[in-house]
């Protein structure tokens, strides 16, 4: 499914879901035309945010995420039906955090015994979320923007939608996708200014 038409055919099978025909064969048909976009967004959330699950003893994978990822939406689907690409993208995103955060908490949690088998797997003295403090305060400011930037970033940035499909899914132009995307940039770059290449760790910190 080509980045053109993804918004459509995910739409069309969202309209058939809102009428009588049988909810969870349509549901398993959706998450398989959007599975491209899962695969996607998982790789892009591991790598950038949670690399650890990536490595022993977890050794997660994408295609393992996105399998735990589609059990989840197809339960989360018999109680809530998204009315538009808009919510359906908006659903995943949630899901797919909730699943990462489970798994980075679990590991966490497990015996420091475990985690130092053969004395040849690192122990992580970092607590219950996989991210360095810079990574938190990353998560933290992008959480903070205002409601219409951070929906634009999040679907441009974290998600992949192209501002074409963004403009789709959220009813406005393309140029206001452009707009929230550079205001959302901008806020970030204000309060993260600090974390810029070549500037000294703390400069950008109040004291």
């Amino acid at each position: 499914m080509t980045d053109e038409n993804t918004t459509i055919v995910l739409q069309r099978y969202l309209d058939a879901m809102a009428r009588d025909s049988p909810a969870e064969p349509l549901v398993r048909e959706l998450l398989g035309r959007a599975v491209c976009r899962l695969r996607a967004l998982s790789t892009n959330l591991l790598h950038r945010s949670y690399p650890r699950l990536m490595r022993p003893p977890l050794n997660l994978q994408p295609d393992e995420m996105v399998g735990a990822v589609v059990e989840r939406l197809i339960k989360a689907m018999r109680g809530f039906r998204p009315q538009t690409v808009r919510q359906f993208f908006a659903l995943v995103n949630q899901h797919m955090r909730w699943e990462l955060n489970d798994l980075a908490r679990r590991l966490d949690e497990q015996p420091r015994a475990v985690e130092l088998q053969d004395g040849l797997i690192p122990a992580y003295e970092d607590s219950d979320s996989d991210l360095s403090p810079d990574g938190r305060r990353m998560l933290e400011a992008i959480d903070d923007l205002p409601d219409e930037e951070k929906e634009v970033f999040s679907l441009v940035r974290i998600q992949g939608l192209t501002q074409t499909e963004v403009a789709e899914v959220l009813g406005v132009s393309v140029k206001t996708v452009q707009r929230r995307l550079n205001r959302s940039l901008i806020l970030l770059a204000s309060r993260l200014d600090d974390l810029a290449p070549g500037v000294p760790p703390g400069a950008g910190k109040s004291t």
